[in-house]
Protein backbone atom coordinates (compact mmCIF):
# COMPACT_ATOMS: atom_id res chain seq x y z
CA UNK A 1 0.00 0.00 0.00
CA UNK A 2 2.84 2.43 0.80
CA UNK A 3 4.22 2.14 -2.73
CA UNK A 4 0.83 3.04 -4.20
CA UNK A 5 0.64 6.06 -1.87
CA UNK A 6 4.17 7.13 -2.85
CA UNK A 7 3.20 6.76 -6.50
CA UNK A 8 0.07 8.88 -6.06
CA UNK A 9 1.87 11.50 -3.95
CA UNK A 10 4.22 12.27 -6.85
CA UNK A 11 2.20 11.26 -9.91
CA UNK A 12 -0.76 13.56 -9.18
CA UNK A 13 1.39 16.71 -8.77
CA UNK A 14 3.24 15.70 -11.93
CA UNK A 15 -0.03 15.50 -13.86
CA UNK A 16 -1.59 18.76 -12.65
CA UNK A 17 1.62 20.75 -11.98
CA UNK A 18 1.74 22.78 -15.20
CA UNK A 19 5.02 24.67 -15.33
CA UNK A 20 7.60 22.19 -14.14
CA UNK A 21 9.33 21.64 -10.81
CA UNK A 22 8.57 24.93 -9.07
CA UNK A 23 4.88 24.62 -9.91
CA UNK A 24 4.66 21.11 -8.48
CA UNK A 25 6.32 21.89 -5.15
CA UNK A 26 3.15 23.24 -3.47
CA UNK A 27 1.26 20.22 -4.80
CA UNK A 28 3.90 17.81 -3.48
CA UNK A 29 3.79 19.66 -0.16
CA UNK A 30 0.04 19.08 0.04
CA UNK A 31 0.37 15.37 -0.68
CA UNK A 32 3.36 14.71 1.59
CA UNK A 33 2.48 16.97 4.52
CA UNK A 34 -1.30 17.30 4.56
CA UNK A 35 -2.70 14.24 2.78
CA UNK A 36 -0.35 11.46 3.85
CA UNK A 37 1.28 13.12 6.88
CA UNK A 38 4.74 11.75 6.19
CA UNK A 39 6.45 14.90 7.41
CA UNK A 40 5.77 18.28 8.98
CA UNK A 41 5.91 21.57 7.10
CA UNK A 42 9.27 22.24 8.75
CA UNK A 43 10.70 18.93 7.60
CA UNK A 44 9.34 19.52 4.11
CA UNK A 45 11.01 22.93 4.09
CA UNK A 46 14.32 21.33 5.01
CA UNK A 47 13.98 18.72 2.26
CA UNK A 48 13.09 21.49 -0.19
CA UNK A 49 16.14 23.53 0.85
CA UNK A 50 18.43 20.53 0.53
CA UNK A 51 16.91 19.65 -2.84
CA UNK A 52 17.48 23.20 -4.06
CA UNK A 53 21.12 23.05 -3.02
CA UNK A 54 21.78 19.98 -5.18
CA UNK A 55 22.00 19.96 -8.97
CA UNK A 56 19.16 18.61 -11.08
CA UNK A 57 15.37 18.76 -11.06
CA UNK A 58 14.05 19.41 -7.58
CA UNK A 59 10.88 17.32 -7.80
CA UNK A 60 12.77 14.14 -8.65
CA UNK A 61 15.28 14.71 -5.85
CA UNK A 62 12.47 15.24 -3.37
CA UNK A 63 10.60 12.19 -4.69
CA UNK A 64 13.69 10.05 -4.35
CA UNK A 65 14.40 11.20 -0.81
CA UNK A 66 10.82 11.05 0.47
CA UNK A 67 10.20 7.76 -1.33
CA UNK A 68 13.32 6.29 0.26
CA UNK A 69 12.31 7.53 3.71
CA UNK A 70 8.86 5.97 3.39
CA UNK A 71 9.56 2.82 1.36
CA UNK A 72 13.28 2.18 1.11
CA UNK A 73 15.04 1.75 -2.22
CA UNK A 74 11.89 0.55 -3.98
CA UNK A 75 10.03 3.56 -2.56
CA UNK A 76 12.70 5.88 -3.98
CA UNK A 77 12.38 4.23 -7.38
CA UNK A 78 8.57 4.47 -7.30
CA UNK A 79 8.72 8.13 -6.25
CA UNK A 80 11.16 9.09 -9.00
CA UNK A 81 9.28 7.10 -11.63
CA UNK A 82 5.95 8.65 -10.55
CA UNK A 83 7.52 12.11 -10.86
CA UNK A 84 8.92 11.49 -14.33
CA UNK A 85 6.09 9.44 -15.84
CA UNK A 86 3.49 12.24 -16.18
CA UNK A 87 5.98 14.53 -17.84
CA UNK A 88 7.07 11.85 -20.24
CA UNK A 89 3.53 10.84 -21.18
CA UNK A 90 2.21 14.37 -21.43
CA UNK A 91 5.25 15.64 -23.26
CA UNK A 92 4.84 13.09 -26.01
CA UNK A 93 1.09 13.64 -26.36
CA UNK A 94 0.69 17.35 -25.70
CA UNK A 95 3.77 18.68 -27.40
CA UNK A 96 2.73 17.11 -30.64
CA UNK A 97 -0.65 18.85 -30.33
CA UNK A 98 0.76 22.16 -29.12
CA UNK A 99 3.30 22.20 -31.91
CA UNK A 100 0.50 21.84 -34.45
CA UNK A 101 -1.47 24.69 -32.88
CA UNK A 102 1.36 26.86 -31.54
CA UNK A 103 0.07 30.00 -33.25
CA UNK A 104 -3.49 29.53 -32.00
CA UNK A 105 -4.83 32.37 -29.83
CA UNK A 106 -6.41 29.78 -27.50
CA UNK A 107 -3.05 28.12 -26.80
CA UNK A 108 -1.49 31.51 -26.10
CA UNK A 109 -4.41 32.42 -23.82
CA UNK A 110 -4.01 29.14 -21.91
CA UNK A 111 -0.39 29.95 -21.12
CA UNK A 112 -1.26 33.50 -20.08
CA UNK A 113 -3.96 32.23 -17.70
CA UNK A 114 -1.90 29.49 -16.08
CA UNK A 115 1.16 31.62 -15.22
CA UNK A 116 -0.58 33.78 -12.57
CA UNK A 117 -2.08 30.68 -10.97
CA UNK A 118 1.38 29.20 -10.53
CA UNK A 119 2.60 32.50 -9.07
CA UNK A 120 -0.21 32.43 -6.50
CA UNK A 121 0.61 28.84 -5.49
CA UNK A 122 4.30 29.70 -5.03
CA UNK A 123 3.36 32.86 -3.12
CA UNK A 124 1.13 30.92 -0.71
CA UNK A 125 3.87 28.39 -0.10
CA UNK A 126 6.31 31.24 0.59
CA UNK A 127 3.91 32.78 3.11
CA UNK A 128 3.60 29.42 4.91
CA UNK A 129 7.39 29.07 5.06
CA UNK A 130 7.79 32.62 6.40
CA UNK A 131 5.12 31.96 9.05
CA UNK A 132 6.87 28.76 10.09
CA UNK A 133 10.23 30.52 10.19
CA UNK A 134 8.74 33.30 12.31
CA UNK A 135 7.23 30.83 14.77
CA UNK A 136 10.40 28.74 15.01
CA UNK A 137 13.10 31.44 14.88
CA UNK A 138 11.42 34.79 15.52
CA UNK A 139 11.01 37.91 13.39
CA UNK A 140 14.58 39.13 13.72
CA UNK A 141 16.16 35.94 12.35
CA UNK A 142 13.47 35.56 9.68
CA UNK A 143 13.77 39.16 8.51
CA UNK A 144 17.57 38.95 8.54
CA UNK A 145 17.57 35.84 6.35
CA UNK A 146 15.02 37.33 3.95
CA UNK A 147 16.96 40.59 3.55
CA UNK A 148 20.36 38.91 3.18
CA UNK A 149 18.98 36.34 0.73
CA UNK A 150 17.32 39.04 -1.37
CA UNK A 151 20.50 41.11 -1.41
CA UNK A 152 22.69 38.18 -2.40
CA UNK A 153 20.30 36.86 -5.06
CA UNK A 154 19.11 40.11 -6.64
CA UNK A 155 21.88 42.62 -6.07
CA UNK A 156 25.01 40.48 -5.99
CA UNK A 157 23.69 37.78 -8.38
CA UNK A 158 24.99 34.95 -6.16
CA UNK A 159 23.88 31.50 -7.32
CA UNK A 160 20.86 30.26 -5.31
CA UNK A 161 22.67 27.08 -4.26
CA UNK A 162 25.29 29.17 -2.45
CA UNK A 163 22.61 31.28 -0.75
CA UNK A 164 20.83 28.12 0.42
CA UNK A 165 24.10 26.59 1.60
CA UNK A 166 24.90 29.80 3.48
CA UNK A 167 21.45 29.78 5.09
CA UNK A 168 21.91 26.14 6.10
CA UNK A 169 25.27 26.94 7.71
CA UNK A 170 23.80 30.04 9.41
CA UNK A 171 20.93 27.96 10.76
CA UNK A 172 23.26 25.25 12.02
CA UNK A 173 25.47 27.76 13.78
CA UNK A 174 22.97 30.30 15.12
CA UNK A 175 19.53 28.72 15.09
CA UNK A 176 20.24 25.17 16.25
CA UNK A 177 18.82 24.38 19.68
CA UNK A 178 21.48 24.13 22.37
CA UNK A 179 22.73 20.61 22.90
CA UNK A 180 22.06 19.05 26.25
Amino acid sequence: MIYWEIFLAFFIPGIIGYGGGPATIPLIEYEVVHRFGWMTIEEFGEVLALGNALPGPIATKMAGYIGFEEGGILGAFVGVFATVAPSLILMIILLSLLYRFKDSPKVKLLSNIVRPTIAVLLGLMTVRFVETSYLESGWIQTLFLIVVSYYLLEKRKVHPAFVILGALIYGALFLAPPST
